[in-house]
């Protein structure tokens, strides 16, 4: 399935947080925070307003976006307003 995100929205792959710790301990799935890093996978039109671009890291607002599934992978489309970063 293709989906291109419309206006200033932004679809991103939702990357996934760390299982374990830094002394090797393990974190059950539901002990883990929502992770707030994405990888852009689609832009909108509004090329003005948007300044990433595809295949950027990127950390956004943690309750931003509309959470979907892709071939089983989990995704957001979130408005430009809600990226606060670019991961370099």
């Amino acid at each position: 399935m293709k989906i291109k995100p419309l206006g200033d929205r932004i679809l991103v792959k939702v990357v996934e947080g760390e299982t374990k710790t830094a002394g090797g301990l393990f974190i059950p799935q539901t002990a883990q925070e929502k992770t707030q890093e994405g990888i852009v996978v689609a832009i909108g039109d509004d090329k003005d307003a948007i300044t990433v671009k595809e295949n950027d890291k990127i950390m956004y607002d943690k309750y931003a976006g509309t959470t979907i599934k892709i071939d089983g992978v989990e995704h957001l489309i979130v408005k430009m307003a809600d990226i606060l970063a670019i991961i370099q």
